[in-house]
């Protein structure tokens, strides 16, 4: 049975993505903050072929994220898949973002998916196999106001991706980041009741005109844990974003085209 870990898996793109690998068959490892009870029911009428796996903790802890693979290996005694999803935003002018703000972000968006690229890519590399998908961001690749701390947290994590495909690819091992665009998630949630944007400024700069949803970045997940699908895809950061990054049309032009 091939097994995948989901760190985030209480909701949103973790959450789904959980479901969408439980369709697939995966035996699945949860890691989150948040008590995930309401995902492992999800994936247990989905078809996991077991009860899944659920662990408590933050992904910035060492020691947390160490006993989240002895746990896996205990079960299992391999990994297949890791999916680094989990993270956290923090919209602020760059002036303005205080050292401790700005640490806690990398803490969690990059040193933390390190850390569990190190625990697991161990066992990877011991059976010669396995998929590592970071969930990084649009931006990661290129630059967006008021998110200086985010953006280089996931410009990090493409960074990360490309030197463990790089280092680790002959081995076995690929590595691979998924970059959605703008999410309807809580995260999207939260920042919207902030006031800080509108559906229309997202939906007017995206040429496909509507938010990203979880399904469709669990479902390039998906593609990119599965080596019969995906196996010689490695060190790539895949955008999931309706062609936010690759459109340089003004508002106007754009809207005349839909």
């Amino acid at each position: 049975m091939r097994v995948a870990a989901i760190t985030g898996a209480a909701q949103g793109i973790g959450r789904k993505t959980a479901e969408v690998l439980a369709e697939r068959g995966y035996g699945l490892a949860l890691f989150d903050r948040e008590p995930m009870a309401e995902t492992a029911a999800a994936v247990r009428e989905l078809g996991t072929p077991e009860a899944p796996l659920e662990f408590r903790g933050d992904v910035s802890d060492a020691a947390a994220v160490g006993r989240f693979a002895a746990a896996v290996r205990e079960r299992w005694g391999h990994a297949d898949v890791l999916v680094n999803n989990a993270g956290v935003s923090f919209i602020c002018p760059a002036e303005s973002v205080a050292a401790a703000d700005l640490r806690r972000v990398l803490e969690v968006n990059l040193v933390g998916p390190f850390l569990l690229c190190q625990a697991f890519g161990t066992m990877m590399l011991e059976q010669a196999m396995g998929s590592i998908i970071n969930i990084a961001s649009v931006a990661g690749l290129v630059g967006i106001a008021d998110r200086a701390a985010y953006n280089a947290s996931k410009h990090g994590l493409i960074g990360l991706t490309r030197t463990l495909a790089a280092e680790w690819g002959g081995r076995g091992v690929r590595s691979n980041a998924v970059c959605p665009g703008w999410v309807k998630t809580a995260m999207d949630d939260s920042a919207q009741h902030s006031g800080l944007y509108t559906d229309a400024d997202i939906t007017g700069r995206v040429p496909m005109g509507r938010f990203a949803l979880p399904d469709d970045v669990a479902r390039a997940v998906a593609f990119l844990a599965d080596p019969a699908e995906s196996g010689f895809i490695n060190g790539q950061a895949l955008a999931v974003d309706g062609g936010w990054t690759a459109d340089g049309s003004w508002l106007n032009l754009r809207l005349a085209h839909r």
